[in-house]
């Protein structure tokens, strides 16, 4: 290894997080046998749904590995949030079993058969909520995640927008490992056509509208699967994709020109969450060749490509650094919240767009083609 990629290595470890080898432990399907989530009152339950391109574990509190599937895998999880949680912070516990008094637990994964299966249930979670709540949120996770990583950002997000429909979280094979960039890049990339295949079995669901979000490098895999199904003729077809947001999308700037050249008029649904300051997307320019990232591209630029762009550089409340502000800020994560909110969906009604909302707000900087 040349002394070069070793300083590089060790600039990815202190900018993008902590090595595998500190991580919290996996949570999924362990409860407190003195404080079951069950009994616990007070805690928020959340029910997650997933698919996922990893390799089903036998591993106490894993769920599902780093390892690559071979087919789409279906699932869902509650997560048990509790009491005392904090807008923009997720209370994970560092050992085990969690304590619902005062952290995040994850409860009852439950594996479907096949797509059928997760497309009926995520029918019956939307029959359970009145008309205007019936959206689903579709989730796809950043690098360097596990599926417990993801699964808590999930549930943490969706209960600081208050989003009030079905979440489902697409989850590809990240090693959850700092020094696996390229794993977790050739992962997204081959996870597309499976993204492509769980969205298809949403779209049979009798979801009102969806909204789809994608951080870091799960949005080059969410627009290189919109490109290809845009190409395809079957991008959207029924019209009720009603937000596409990327929070700090770790793609390569001329290869997201070209992405929306593709696209034509479709992009105007799309909403980009930027940084100036995004240390860990510094990194990525300097091991891209110096090419820029979307997430802390200039956002005048950015917005002269038809895309809305919301400009986070001036947040600093982010208890998740500058990589993840999109759910480690309340300011952040309440105002996204707005434009998702109850009654975004109603037929007949246009409530404000996600820009709209932002717009009035002075700290953040939208520009709009």
């Amino acid at each position: 290894m040349t002394h070069r990629l070793c300083q590089l290595l060790v600039a990815l470890l202190l900018v993008v997080g902590p090595v595998s080898c500190t991580r919290p432990p996996e949570l999924v399907g362990i409860d407190n046998a003195t404080k079951p989530v069950a009994a616990h009152r007070e805690a928020t339950r959340r029910k997650v749904f997933i698919a996922t391109t990893r390799e089903a574990t036998e591993v106490i509190g894993a769920f599902y590995s780093a390892d690559r599937a071979p087919a789409l895998g279906f699932a869902s999880v509650v997560v048990s949030i509790p009491p005392n949680h904090v807008p923009g912070t997720i209370e994970r516990p560092k050992k085990l079993p969690p304590d619902p008094d005062t952290e995040f637990a994850v409860i009852e994964p439950t594996v479907f058969g096949n797509g059928d299966v997760f497309a009926r249930q995520i029918d019956r979670a939307l029959a359970e909520l009145p008309p205007e709540d019936r959206h689903v949120l579709f989730f796809v996770h950043g690098y360097n995640n596990t599926i417990s990583d993801s699964i808590l950002r999930i549930a943490q997000f969706v209960e600081d927008t208050n989003f009030n429909g079905v979440p489902v979280l697409f989850s590809w094979a990240s090693a959850g490992r700092t020094t696996h960039y390229v794993y977790d890049l050739n992962s997204a990339l081959i996870a597309r056509p499976k993204l492509i295949q769980a969205a298809r079995y949403l779209a049979t669901t009798k979801a009102e509208g969806f909204s789809v979000f994608a951080h870091s490098m799960g949005s080059l895999l969410l627009v290189e699967a919109i490109v290809e199904e845009k190409l395809n003729g079957t991008y959207d077809t029924r019209a009720r994709i009603d937000n596409v947001m990327l929070a700090a999308p770790d793609i390569d700037l001329d290869l997201f020109k070209t992405q929306l050249a593709y696209l034509n008029q479709q992009q105007k649904n799309f909403y980009v969450f930027v940084s100036k300051n995004d240390r860990a997307l510094g990194f990525s320019k300097r091991i891209s060749g110096g090419i820029e990232r979307v997430g802390n591209a200039n956002a005048v630029e950015l917005a002269e490509l038809g895309v809305s762009v919301i400009d986070l550089s001036e947040i600093e409340d982010s208890t998740s650094g500058s990589h993840s502000k999109f759910a480690g800020s309340p300011e952040v994560v309440q105002l996204i919240g707005k434009g998702l909110s109850k009654g975004t969906f109603r037929e007949g009604q246009q409530a404000p767009t996600l820009v709209e909302v932002l717009g009035g707000v002075p700290v953040l900087k939208v520009l709009v083609d």
